[in-house]
Order: C-alpha cells, then sequence, then structure tokens
C-alpha cells in the first residue's frame, strides 16, 4: 500500500458522485469486514474506488495486479496493488515479496503511484479542500498467504517456515538478536490465522480471507502519514511565527495593538485548523470491544510511533497557544496604553481650553 497525503480534506459524498460521472467501477464506503460495528468502526467510513489493472514484470515474469485507492475524509489517499498468486513455494513467494518492493516500493520512485494519483486527483478535484502537492508518503508491504499446501500449526509457523527474509528484505542472514526482534510482534485470535508486524511490513496468514487487520495497518498508516505532515507543516510555521511577532515587537506603531491583534488571530486560525485536522485523524478508527484487533492496532500505531508523532505535533500546537496568549495579552495592553494616552490627551486638551477662556 502507497499512502499520500493530497488535501486538507475530501468530500466523500462529491468524491463518489464525481467517480460515477467517469463511469469507473462502483465506489463503496468501506467497513470493518467482520467486526460488528459496535466493536470497531471507522469514525467517517472512508471511500474505496477500484482502478484499472496493472501489467507488474516481476522476476522475469508479467503478473497483473489489481488496484484500489481509499479515500479518507481528512484528506490521506492510499493506494493498494495486490498480485494473486497460486501454486507457490514459500521461498518463490518470499522472493515475489521482495520482488514488488524492489519495484513499487519507497526506494524503487516508481511512476505508478505517480500515474494513479494524477488520475484520481484529475477526476476528484472538486471534491478536494486545499489540495497539497502530495510529496509526503508511507509505503508499507503485506505477504498474505491464505492457506499452504500442508497444515502449518500457527504457534511453531515462524518455525516450520522462514519469515525473516519477507519480514526484512535482507538477503544476508540476520544475527539471533535481529531475528527475534523481528518477529516479535505476533498475534492470533483463532488457531489457525496469524499476523507479524514490524516497522514497514507484515506477513498475514487469514484462511478466511478476513480483511479487518489490512484495514486496521491501513489506518494507522493514514494516522502516521496525517501527523507527520502537520508536524512538518508546524515546523515550518514556528519560524515564520517568531519572525512575525519579532517584527510585530519592532513596529514602533502607536497602533501596535493591531498589529499583535492580527498576529494572534492568524495565531488562534491556524492552531484551530490543524486540531480539528488531528482529532479527525486519532478518531478514524473507534475501537470499544474488540480486544484481539485493538491489541493489533495498538501495536501497530506504537511500531509506527503516531503517538511520538502525534505528541510532537501537541507541543508545537502548545507553543503556538502560549504566544497567542501572550500575544493576545500584549494587544490588550497595548490598547489600554493608547486608551491611557487618550485620556491624558482630552485632559490636556480641556486644561488648555480652560486656560485659554480664562484669559
Amino acid at each position: 500500500m502507497h499512502l499520500i497525503d493530497i488535501a486538507d480534506a475530501i468530500d466523500l459524498s462529491n468524491a463518489e458522485a464525481l467517480w460515477d460521472q467517469q463511469q469507473r467501477p462502483a465506489s463503496a464506503r468501506s467497513k470493518l469486514a467482520s467486526t460488528p460495528p459496535k466493536a470497531m468502526a471507522f469514525g467517517v467510513p472512508p471511500v474505496v474506488l477500484k482502478l484499472d489493472a496493472i501489467d507488474l514484470p516481476l522476476l522475469g515474469s508479467n503478473y497483473q495486479a489489481s488496484a484500489t485507492v481509499r479515500l479518507y475524509d481528512f484528506g490521506a489517499a492510499a493506494f493498494s496493488v495486490q498480485i494473486p498468486v497460486s501454486a507457490c513455494s514459500w521461498a518463490s513467494f518470499s522472493q515475489l515479496v521482495n520482488a514488488v518492493d524492489a519495484l513499487l516500493g519507497p526506494g524503487a520512485d516508481s511512476p505508478i503511484w505517480t500515474q494513479l494519483l494524477e488520475h484520481v486527483r484529475a477526476a476528484l478535484l472538486p471534491a478536494l479542500t486545499k489540495p497539497s502537492p502530495a510529496s509526503l508518503h508511507e509505503d508499507y508491504l503485506l505477504g498474505i498467504v491464505h492457506a499452504f499446501d500442508e497444515p502449518i500449526p500457527v504457534s511453531t509457523m515462524h518455525e516450520s517456515i522462514d519469515l525473516v527474509p519477507l519480514l526484512s528484505g535482507e538477503q544476508r542472514p540476520l544475527s539471533e538478536q535481529a531475528r527475534r526482534d523481528l518477529l516479535l510482534q505476533r498475534f492470533s485470535y483463532y488457531a489457525d490465522d496469524l499476523v507479524v508486524l514490524t516497522w514497514d511490513r507484515a506477513f498475514i496468514y487469514e484462511p478466511r480471507g478476513d480483511s479487518d487487520v489490512i484495514d486496521i495497518l491501513e489506518v494507522a498508516n493514514a494516522q502516521l502519514l496525517e501527523m507527520r505532515f502537520y508536524d512538518e507543516l508546524l515546523d515550518a510555521e514556528l519560524p515564520r511565527m517568531y519572525d512575525m511577532v519579532e517584527a510585530a515587537y519592532h513596529a514602533g506603531n502607536p497602533l501596535g495593538a493591531r498589529h499583535f491583534a492580527d498576529l494572534a488571530r492568524k495565531l488562534y486560525t491556524l492552531v484551530a485548523e490543524v486540531t480539528e485536522i488531528t482529532e479527525k485523524v486519532d478518531n478514524a478508527l473507534q475501537v470499544t470491544e474488540d480486544v484481539y484487533l485493538a491489541r493489533v492496532y495498538a501495536a501497530a500505531l506504537d511500531l509506527f510511533r503516531v503517538r511520538h508523532v502525534s505528541d510532537a505535533v501537541d507541543r508545537k500546537l502548545a507553543i503556538i497557544r502560549d504566544t497567542y496568549a501572550a500575544l493576545y495579552e500584549e494587544a490588550s495592553a497595548k490598547r489600554a496604553e493608547l486608551l491611557e494616552l487618550a485620556i491624558i490627551a482630552l485632559i490636556v486638551v480641556e486644561i488648555v481650553i480652560a486656560i485659554i477662556r480664562h484669559t
């Protein structure tokens, strides 16, 4: 999957209507496949759009891959390219997963993602609020198995087959410590399913074709993407804020209160906009009763360091809020000074008028 921030917000209903006008394959509001809505659900269900199939050259053969994009109301687009394979040995499957990463992964700079993005953005531009240059992205690779030729117990699957080459992408043997760390995040709910998470890849064994774990991993990556976007936005805004504050202090204008008030208003607007979007991101997935999926989701958030980036955004917002409060107080003080000067000027004028009348 390849996630890109394409706008500040997406009008999902409008996006559905625009896509239908293109006479494209039908879109649908996404929901978790097998989890009851009361247990876990999307805050605002995203929209899934089917894209044209793609031919991919992999390991000397051509594979036809299906493509979709899932749109989130907070401005993220999650592109997914799925390559079905069958009658494949484990070693060949692992090599194929690594070949997909070499072709479409973050180090490949593949034009395929750009082509898909341009096509979707051209069709849905009226539904995008403040389109972004889409320079920020997240990539995540999934190796999904629905069945083995011979049953393999989930409890010993990581010992029966070597998951490390698929999860690491490394061709050279890893140390025992590295192997243990790579296989640390393992989860199972039934006796015949398994999820192993790493920073940029996951292995999923799911014989029933349940996609809930895939959806959860996508949401966690979308949250990371958006938090990174606003972290970088605030990184750029803070130096400008300091420059504007310094310029306001050195303006030397008797009407300086207006400068401070205008600057405070700009900062308040920025805080309000970022806070509104980050709250949407935080509430993208609501977890209540499904303990298993909640564990997988929490592990993904920790592994992707979503909370770390979110805390950084909160700290920068706190700096801007404190600056806003200081500017507001400064503007009030300037207005009080101006009022005092006006009162003194009126008193002086009255005294002068009284003197003139008595002379």
